[in-house]
């Protein structure tokens, strides 16, 4: 959305496909790359927040499309990757930013919960690479940016599933980049302590109370992400940045 007469950012033009845009650091990073230029694919299941924030980027003149999204069908990133070649005539950044973290104490045995965030954390990523990954290779450029969490960094109770998960794409990301080529940039962003809805998906009360009061004292906004996707995407092709580790100061 930048305006008329003003210098063209390094995002100016740029297709961007993005999971899990209907909130938090999605919906803060679209909002970002379009204040930037971007050309947005929009995709997550909550279709009403999503075509309400496509409405809002085109309002401010921007470019954005939506599709519903549920990272778990393979089929729906097929169809977002597809929708951004139909309407914009390619692919150059993934964004996967889906992720669910109804953490407990494995002692609770929500094994539901536990398949839930491999099938959304884990799977999905693959799913996106799985999309994605061939318009990459045809058009000799694309970049993947996921969104990981410093709960992979620094293990603690009531989270053991949820680190799993985030440690299983971190791993995934690390032999995608190692595999890319010299034309394929990969970036994992791992998030402290955000502003979010995450800590009251919680699914034990006493650990949602205990997030809830951690974040509510210390955590940071979504903008503080977003503008971390934004530098890695802005930085030449020729130049790769891996991982970015962005949490609050006041966070051990």
């Amino acid at each position: 959305m930048t305006t008329p007469g003003t210098t063209a950012t390094p995002l100016q033009g740029k297709v961007v496909a993005l999971t899990g845009a209907s909130s938090g650091i999605g919906e803060a990073t679209a909002l970002l790359l379009a204040g930037r230029g971007a050309r947005l694919v929009l995709g997550a299941r909550r279709t009403d927040r999503l075509d309400a924030l496509a409405e809002r980027i085109t309002a401010e003149g921007g470019e954005a499309v939506t599709a519903r999204t549920d990272v778990r069908r393979a089929e729906d990133l097929a169809a977002l990757v597809a929708l951004a070649q139909e309407r914009f005539g390619r692919l150059d950044v993934l964004v996967g930013n889906a992720g669910v973290g109804p953490v407990a104490p494995l002692d609770d045995l929500r094994t539901q919960d536990w398949e839930d965030m491999i099938d959304i954390n884990v799977k999905g990523l693959l799913h996106g690479i799985a999309a994605a990954l061939p318009v990459f290779r045809a058009q000799r450029s694309g970049h993947f940016v996921t969104t990981l969490s410093t709960a992979g960094l620094r293990i603690v109770p009531g989270q053991v599933v949820y680190a799993a998960s985030k440690n299983a794409a971190r791993t995934i990301c690390e032999g995608l980049r190692q595999e890319a080529g010299p034309h394929i940039r990969v970036t994992s962003v791992s998030p402290g302590f955000v502003h979010t809805d995450f800590a009251g998906s919680a699914a034990d009360p006493r650990l949602r109370a205990e997030l809830l009061a951690r974040r509510d004292e210390i955590a940071i906004p979504p903008d503080a992400i977003a503008r971390a996707i934004g530098y890695a995407i802005e930085q030449p092709d020729d130049v790769d940045v891996n991982e970015i580790v962005v949490r609050p100061t006041a966070q051990s």
